[in-house]
């Protein structure tokens, strides 16, 4: 099975490109900062771009295809990743979901034309929509994949449950599932080690969900990473016991492996045997570069220095 991004690579997150998410214009420092991100990103060897319809209200795709347009051979040497499903501000509610037919068709088409380019490598199904139909999905991605717009499906927040029930009415196969998992947003591991366990009722990620991505060879991508800069100082503010023990704790494996933080921080996901793909959303490029060894932490983190990690972070010892 083709995977989205080659199982283990870093991605990286446009969410923050195009100035903010109101409904003013990007100029030219906007598609400036995209430039500088994208050199960035490609210099640590970042391949894989990912975006959503509805990030900074449509302006980072803009801003990415500004790039694009005036960088020719650029589109040929990146991947593209694009997602849709969620509706901001429309017909009255602040937010809704939507994958019938009409509207991923909808999206695709404007996340295109936004992008300046013909075709997405992936698409991802942004939310579960309790009203999807999974034929009606299909059949949409159906005339996406025969028209060339779109030649990979993945999905983003769903269990494994739901992609299953999703699959069994696709021809081509879901290849990414992206969810929010980092060092502080522990649900995803903190589900495997607490089941019949009292302290299990405190985490809501749906048991089975990595094993079943893991199973049938879907790729994870773990985004908040970094976890917003909490453990390695990009995020000003008191922390807590347990993240001051963990931001000690990666500074020192930090030294020792003659690296930065943020490497080994990645590279703790990288480590999970789920081939986790972290998606990077710093825009600081110098942020971007500290990342470059994540994979290279991975390979050679120990057992110990894993589980040793996890504890700090959770502030207690596991069961």
């Amino acid at each position: 099975m083709t995977i989205a991004n080659g199982r283990g690579r870093l991605i990286y997150g446009c969410m923050g490109l195009g100035g903010p998410w109101d409904g003013t214009s990007y100029g030219a420092a906007e598609i400036d900062q995209a430039a500088a991100v994208i050199d960035a990103a490609r210099g640590i060897g970042i391949e894989l771009f990912d975006h959503a319809d509805i990030y900074r209200s449509g302006k980072s795709e803009a801003v990415f295809g500004e790039v694009l347009a005036r960088s020719q051979g650029l589109r040929a040497k990146i991947r593209l990743q694009t997602k849709c499903g969620i509706r901001l501000g429309e017909r009255g509610l602040d937010t809704h979901y939507d994958l019938s037919k009409e509207a991923i068709l909808e999206r695709v088409n404007g996340s295109l034309e936004r992008l300046q380019t013909d075709y997405v490598d992936v698409l991802l199904l942004h939310r579960p929509d309790p009203l999807m139909d999974p034929h009606e999905v299909a059949d949409a991605v159906g005339h996406l994949v025969a028209e060339g717009k779109v030649r990979q499906l993945g999905v983003s927040n769903m269990s494994g449950a739901q992609i299953a029930f999703l699959q069994d009415e696709l021809e081509m196969p879901v290849v990414a599932n992206q969810l929010e998992m980092s060092l502080l947003r522990r649900d995803w591991l903190e589900s495997t080690v607490l089941v019949n366990h009292a302290e299990g009722l405190g985490y809501s990620f749906p048991h089975g969900t990595l094993e079943h991505c893991m199973a049938k060879g879907i790729e994870l991508q773990a985004y908040g990473s970094l976890a917003q800069g909490r453990y390695t100082g990009a995020r000003p503010g008191k922390l807590s016991p347990a993240e001051s023990a963990t931001a000690s704790m990666l500074q020192q494996l930090a030294g020792e492996k003659d690296t930065t933080p943020e490497a080994v921080l990645l590279g703790w996901l990288m480590k999970h045997p789920a081939r986790i793909s972290p998606v990077v959303g710093t825009t600081n490029p110098v942020r971007i570069q500290a990342c470059a060894d994540a994979a290279s932490v991975a390979a050679t983190m120990s057992r110990a220095e894993w589980y040793g990690l996890w504890v700090a972070a959770r502030g207690t010892n596991i069961p």
